[in-house]
């Protein structure tokens, strides 16, 4: 039987990079924001290249999970990305217990700097903070510990961060994990010309190459907002040090 992880995250979250770091496992196939299309026909949000995107996934929730839970796979294991902010609030949630799920978290400033180069001023929701650690708490109501992993661990200790992921996952760790070759993917999703250029030019986790980025108006007031959030799954992180 395939074991499918699913990792939740909010947009800018390395969470390209880290779907590269599991597709390059011998025993894996990767799923890229299976619920992507479902969020923007139900919600009828604008996002970049929304009608490409809704054409080319199950639109409706019942569809995505179906094929997310039951379609038959032929790997030994399915990663699938996830953003948290696809999870509207009265989405039906059962289906989770079928899957192994952590989450994957980044330093508020980053993510907001980060998005908005790409869309211009974004809100909470856009950023998904809410949305995870309302999964996030959820899960451990069913008495689930999901694994947190912090994205600068990954990137700064990405062989002792992975282990212990994989570790938590109950799945055995690769080395194959921690490079990948260059270049897009037909696993991509059509969004990827928007959103991945910096991760096609990619070949493994390095360093933060800035620093924590000074932010300012509303900008400043979005982060701080997303703070406690972000905050609450920080204190359940996997520790590498």
């Amino acid at each position: 039987m395939t074991i499918r992880v699913a990792m939740w995250s909010g947009p800018r979250n390395i969470s390209t990079a880290m779907m590269r770091a599991w597709e390059n496992r011998p025993d894996a196939v990767v799923v890229d924001e299976p619920l992507y299309a479902a969020y923007l026909a139900t919600t009828g949000i604008h996002h970049p290249m929304r009608d490409e995107v809704i054409a080319s996934l199950p639109p409706t929730y019942p569809e995505a999970v179906a094929v997310i839970t039951t379609a038959p796979c032929a790997a030994e294991l399915q990663y699938q990305k996830h953003m948290t902010h696809h999870i509207l609030a009265d989405t039906d949630l059962g289906w989770l217990g079928g899957l192994r799920n952590a989450f994957l978290i980044r330093e508020p400033r980053r993510v907001v700097a980060s998005y908005a180069r790409k869309r211009g001023e974004p809100t909470l929701e856009d950023l998904g903070f809410p949305q995870q650690l309302r999964l996030y708490e959820h899960l451990l109501a069913t008495g689930a510990q999901p694994p947190v992993v912090l994205a600068e661990d990954v990137l700064r200790h990405p062989e002792p961060t992975l282990r212990k992921l994989c570790e938590a996952l109950d799945v055995p760790f690769y080395a194959e994990m921690l490079h990948w070759p260059q270049g897009r993917r037909d696993s991509d999703g059509v969004w990827a010309p928007h959103w991945y250029e910096s991760v096609w030019r990619s070949t493994a986790f390095g360093p933060p190459r800035d620093a924590t980025p000074e932010l300012s108006g509303t900008l400043a007031e979005l982060a701080a907002r997303a703070r406690p959030y972000f905050e609450r799954l920080y204190t359940q992180r996997l520790r590498v040090d």
